[in-house]
């Protein structure tokens, strides 16, 4: 039973001082169960069972630093407190454990081995200042190497990382759980330090090696999380803070387990076990290399960027660009950038972000890019023999079976040349091969040259006229643009512009080379066969760095094509890709393939004319088809793949139909057409009806019908009574129908008819829609059926459609009658726009068809076509969201006449207008009776419909209705009360809300766009007196703008309206009829006011403007009918006392009624009408006109 207990033991130790106590729960447990297996008991070599512990206890914990030795004869004691050591002693050890130096480039190197301790720090600290660390200041960046650095205290973590770091705020950088105390220790950078700080703004790089362990790794793993520091080298040790050795009960077996372990709190992971990963990944010895060298990167990086906007500015030939990539490239870091290689890619990134062209490039070379000098142009001797033998060397010219040219030449000469040459190229290259059939142009072997040949060449494969414009060139160096066109004096004839014209290429084609032939290929005149060419073009130029090994590559030329494309670069692909070798073979298979697209093109058009439901439109493009292939634009077409691809794309453009489609098949396609199947059997009938229909009753009897293929009416007619036995007869009597269609594609359309005349009555029969056949030229008026086997849906019931985007065919057409008929509401995504029956014809003789839609729908509402691009659903959501919506609105209709009516009768009850009220709700009554509000899909749509209603009934725009979800709920006027700002805040907001001048004659100016609430006005009276009231209230006279006065409470009327009459006489202001507690109550003058009162003698103007609402037209009202104030400006806004907010049942509903009103003794009213001015005057002059009624007055009565 040793083993026994020793494992008991073991698990005690680490019970009492693994640092992961969370990971022991039932480890005693799991130890007995591992005794009873009684394999280890039977082990009786020890250092094998230390051995197979160790492997237990790690594999448990999953924690290779938990050792298990057999250690026999070893006598363990506790460790003895030692005396504190001497300031000798310490010296020794900083003197051991760290070293620097300064480098080259102001760099600054600091090797620590041993983290010391806080203690040690506070003795010390003064003389590592004065000889290290004041040295180590004035570096431009820093080398912190902790490769060799092994051993540390935690308490000296905080006074290496803070001289890093700023002093505040302070950085919380660790937190180190210890088992033995059962406590957590935070670790945060220090406010105060010996010496200055390093700063967070030069660069410091960290070296690392495996050998870097304990304390060392915190260290480097915060700095590193920090973005303090950029490590280098490799992986840490992945040690401990703190490990230790324990003896396993008495025996001669210990275990090494770790105390403490650090969580990071930037992080929240740890470094642990796993160790620390580099930054930049090197071997520990190459480190210190790899790290000055990132500096040094770095170093010259700022002269890097200012070299390359440099070199942009100059020579970049998009200009305008170049101010956006300038600004680009100065975001580049220097304190990221890690190698040459690493900034050039950056910079990449950078200039690629805004420009995307790929001629722009930056690189990294180990030597500069050597110049290749040409040698000068030799002059060439007017000698006849000598230009013919050079033509004859340059070009090789034959004539091949078939009367095909074949012309090759390997590079291009410069514009002196070709001059010399022209007579006899013409003679012995253009006059051979002019009257070929077809040309070949072999560029397979041709390395370029000068571009200036390239209108010679282009002009040859044109007609003279009219003039096409070949390309445009702007040269950034020379600041010029020049275009180049067929040349009007060519020499010889030309080879025109209808004759076939291949172009052969390879990976060798270059330069000019492949200028012609992207040019050829850009102008639709030649047709390009062989290998991607080399992309190297004499566009660009590039430019090394100086001080580095970066090369910049910039284009300074923009080759600008007859489409109006740049092309930037990159090889020219061609338009059958084959190797080199293959190309002219390939190209002998096309020239023949060539001879028929015109003619299949022109049947495709046929084809077309013939079949396709709308004529106008075969036409149209029977005749675009026609004109691009004489315009060469099917030249890029090599086979009938390509053939069928280019001209579905022509289909499907000119004529707006996505339905048009060309296929290339070895057999001809099978075509379902709209006939007939065979009858089912008896036994086949419950499997086809189980297979195409789903039928289910939900809750509140709504009825489900899914099916997804729309059968033939004659197979439809024989399974009829089984259908309406397993089908029909379980949804005929439901409330409301669901049909789900998002699955369907299509079929048979002949049972359309049938299915939709369940759904209306029996006479008058409906007209459904009309089909009319192209190939038959008829036209066929669909109907509903006046008898049917069966029940039908009664018509009053709702039927609700769902669609996806691959409803289609007779799906759509099923989809889109009982739309137009307005007896469904159609929910889910937009249908595909198919058709109800396509003919698939064969080209000629060849193995292309078309799909040609040979029938057109026109509306029974509306007489015209059909929209190819489908039906629009009423409510579009996702497909997968349509059930769902459509049981949302079922069950808004259901209870839409309640939520109708319970908002008539709440405008009813609550209207300030008591018999308009009762007027509106008994119209809303019969609205619902109507069945006007049958077709509400959404509360958003009752809300906006509701309104509608409810302000026509009632001549007033305040009475409306709002539709608030529930996540904006802390946000309903007249339910959730207004927010009362803190008291600190009243002062500024005050000064804000209300401003205040004294004009000339010392009138006084009061503006404020908004009525308080009276108690939060007493709470702040005597702030307003001082801050407001008191600046106008010596005034002579005063102007009250109220032009931009939204209104608010009415409640502070009576307390505003006081200021303006004298003491002791009350005033009767209004009488208010409140229609919720129907009462009439009066608005008097108060006796007593904050301040001095104005008085009832001095001059008061009221500005007022179209915006004046609510409670300042109230008061307006007041001022005027009391004859104490002038009103100068608009008629305002007609608004309402502040209205009162309902919820409408248990919707998002939130019905707005004014539930008071002004009630006068004169009977007149401003709510709805506004209060007419004294003095009507635009608002924008009313306050210039106030001041000359006021300077008008004054100047009289002086």
């Amino acid at each position: 039973m040793f083993q026994s207990t020793l494992m008991l033991d073991m698990a005690q130790v680490l019970l009492d001082m693994y640092c992961f106590p969370e990971n022991l729960v039932g480890m005693k447990e799991a130890i007995g169960q591992a005794n009873q297996n009684g394999e280890i008991l039977h082990v009786t070599d020890l250092q094998t069972l230390a051995e197979m512990l160790t492997a237990g206890v790690q594999g448990a914990l999953n924690d290779p630093r938990l050792l298990v030795s057999y250690e026999p004869g070893t006598s363990y004691s506790k460790p003895v407190t030692l005396p504190p050591p001497s300031p000798a002693m310490l010296m020794a050890l900083v003197q051991h454990s760290i070293k620097f130096d300064i480098l080259e480039n102001n760099v600054g190197y600091l090797r620590i081995d041993h983290i010391l301790e806080e203690d040690i720090v506070k003795v010390v600290g003064p003389t590592l200042v004065d000889t290290v660390w004041k040295y180590i200041l004035n570096t431009d960046a820093l080398i912190l190497d902790l490769r060799s650095s092994a051993s540390g205290k935690v308490s000296g973590i905080p006074f290496v990382i803070s001289y890093f770091c700023d002093p505040t705020p302070e950085i919380h950088i660790d937190s180190i759980y210890d088992r033995p105390t059962n406590s957590t220790k935070e670790i945060w950078t220090l406010p105060g330090l010996l010496g200055e700080r390093y700063g967070k703004d030069k660069d410091l790089l960290v070296l690392v090696s495996k050998k870097t362990q304990g304390v060392a790794e915190d260290v480097a793993y915060i700095l590193k999380h920090l973005d303090r520091g950029l490590l280098v080298g490799e992986r840490t040790a992945g040690g401990s803070l703190n490990i230790q050795k324990f003896r396993i009960g008495s025996s001669d077996f210990f275990i090494t387990v770790p105390l403490s372990r650090s969580i990071s709190p930037i992080t929240g992971q740890s470094w642990e076990v796993n160790g620390v990963f580099p930054c930049v990944q090197v071997n520990a010895d190459l480190a210190l290399e790899k790290a000055t060298s990132i500096l040094a990167v770095r170093k010259a990086t700022p002269a890097v960027l200012h070299r390359v906007v440099e070199l942009l500015d100059r020579y970049y030939s998009f200009v305008d660009q170049v101010p956006a990539l300038a600004r680009q490239v100065a975001k580049v870091a220097h304190s990221a950038v890690i190698s040459e290689q690493d900034l050039a890619a950056k910079l990449n990134y950078e200039l690629q972000a805004i420009c995307a062209d790929p001629r722009l490039v930056i690189g990294v070379r180990s030597e500069p890019p050597v110049a290749i000098e040409h040698d000068p142009a030799v002059e060439l001797l007017n000698d006849a023999a000598l230009l013919q033998h050079l033509v004859d060397t340059v070009f090789q010219v034959q004539i091949l079976p078939d009367n095909i040219g074949y012309l090759r030449f390997d590079e291009f000469p410069d514009e002196s040349v070709l001059i010399k040459l022209t007579p006899y190229i013409v003679k012995q290259v253009w006059q051979p091969i002019e009257d070929t059939d077809n040309l070949i142009i072999d560029l397979r072997y041709n390395i370029g040259g000068n571009s200036d040949a390239l209108p010679v060449l282009l002009s040859h494969f044109h007609d003279h006229t009219p003039p096409v414009r070949f390309f445009t060139v702007y040269n950034r160096l020379s600041n010029t643009t020049e275009d180049y066109s067929t040349l009007p004096n060519l020499e010889g004839n030309s080879y025109g512009s209808k004759k076939g014209v291949y172009v052969l290429t390879s990976h060798r084609t270059a330069t000019a080379a492949e200028e012609l032939a992207y040019l050829m290929q850009s102008l639709s005149r030649a047709t390009v066969i062989g290998e991607i060419t080399s992309g190297n073009l004499l566009h660009s130029g590039s430019f090394q760095i100086e001080h580095t090994n970066l090369v910049i590559t910039i284009p300074f030329i923009n080759f600008l094509d007859n489409n109006g494309d740049y092309w930037l670069g990159g090889g020219v692909v061609p338009d059958a890709i084959v190797l080199s070798e293959e190309a002219l073979d390939k190209t002998k298979e096309i020239i023949i393939f060539h001879a028929e697209v015109c003619e299949l093109v022109e049947q495709a058009g046929h084809l077309l004319k013939v079949h396709y439901a709308i004529p106008e439109v075969a036409a149209v493009v029977s005749t675009v088809l026609s004109s691009k292939c004489l315009e060469g634009l099917y030249r890029p077409v090599v086979d009938y793949e390509s053939l069928a691809f280019q001209l579905t794309s022509d289909l499907k453009e000119t004529s707006g139909d996505h339905r048009l489609h060309v296929l290339y098949s070895d057999t001809e396609p099978n075509v379902l057409e709209d006939q007939a199947d065979k009858i089912p059997s008896h036994e086949e009938l419950s499997y086809i009806i189980q297979a195409l229909f789903k039928v289910e009753v939900l809750p509140n009897n709504v009825g489900y019908l899914r099916f997804d293929m729309m059968a033939d009416a004659e197979i439809i007619k024989v399974i009829g009574p089984q259908l309406l036995d397993q089908v029909w007869n379980k949804l005929v009597n439901t409330d409301t129908l669901i049909i789900d269609m998002r699955y369907n594609v299509g079929g048979y359309s002949t049972a359309i008819p049938i299915l939709c005349s369940y759904f209306f009555g029996p006479e008058p029969v409906r007209h459904l829609y009309t089909v009319f056949d192209r190939s038959s030229l008829t036209s066929s008026e669909i109907w509903t059926m006046s008898k049917v086997l069966g029940q039908r849906y009664a018509p009053h019931k709702d039927i609700y459609i769902l669609t996806s985007h691959i409803t289609g065919s007779a799906a759509e057409a099923f989809t889109r009658a009982m739309k137009d008929m307005d007896r469904a509401t159609v929910i889910g995504e937009q249908t595909i726009g198919g058709a109800l029956s396509v003919g698939t014809y064969r080209i000629e003789h060849s193995n292309l068809y078309v799909s040609i839609p040979n029938q057109v729908v026109l509306s029974a509402v509306t007489g015209k076509v059909w929209s190819v691009s489908g039906v629009e659903p009423h409510v579009a959501v996702q497909a997968n969201e349509a059930m769902d919506v459509a049981l949302g609105i079922i069950e808004l209709r259901a209870k839409m006449p309640w939520i109708v009516r319970t908002a008539g009768e709440l405008v009813a009850d609550n209207y300030a207008f008591a018999e308009t009220g009762a007027e509106v709700a008994g119209r809303i009554a019969e609205l619902v009776n109507e069945g006007k509000y049958h077709i509400i899909n959404s509360e958003v749509e009752l809300a906006q419909k509701l309104s509608e209603d409810l302000q026509k009934l009632s001549g007033d725009r305040h009475l409306k209705v709002a539709h608030i979800p529930e996540n904006s709920k802390d946000h309903i006027p007249g339910i959730v009360p207004m927010p009362i700002p803190p008291p600190e805040m009243f002062e500024d907001l005050i000064k804000f809300s209300f401003q205040t001048r004294v004009f000339e004659n010392t009138v006084g100016y009061l503006r404020f766009d908004m009525f308080g609430d009276i108690e939060l006005i007493t709470q702040v009276s005597d702030l307003m007196v001082e801050h407001v009231w008191n600046k106008i209230a010596n005034t002579i006279a005063l102007i009250v703008d109220l032009r931009y006065n939204i209104g608010g409470p009415t409640s502070s009327i009576p307390a505003l309206c006081s200021y303006f009459f004298d003491d002791g006489n009350p005033v009767l202001l209004d009488t208010i009829y409140n229609r919720s507690s129907d009462s009439i109550s009066e608005i008097w003058t108060i006796p007593r006011v904050a301040g001095e009162r104005y008085g009832s003698k001095r001059e008061v103007i009221l500005l007022t403007s179209n915006l004046t609402s609510g409670a300042a037209e109230e008061f307006v009202f007041v001022m005027k009918k009391s004859g104490r104030a002038l009103v100068v400006g608009e008629v305002t806004s007609g608004g309402c006392h502040p209205p009162q907010t309902y919820h409408v049942d248990d919707t998002n509903l939130y019905l707005t009624i004014p539930t008071v009103r002004s009630s006068s003794l004169e009977g007149a009213s401003w709510e709805g009408a506004g209060v007419a001015p004294h003095l009507a005057v635009p608002a924008g002059i009313a306050l210039e006109k106030a001041k000359d009624i006021l300077r008008s007055h004054l100047h009289g009565s002086s």
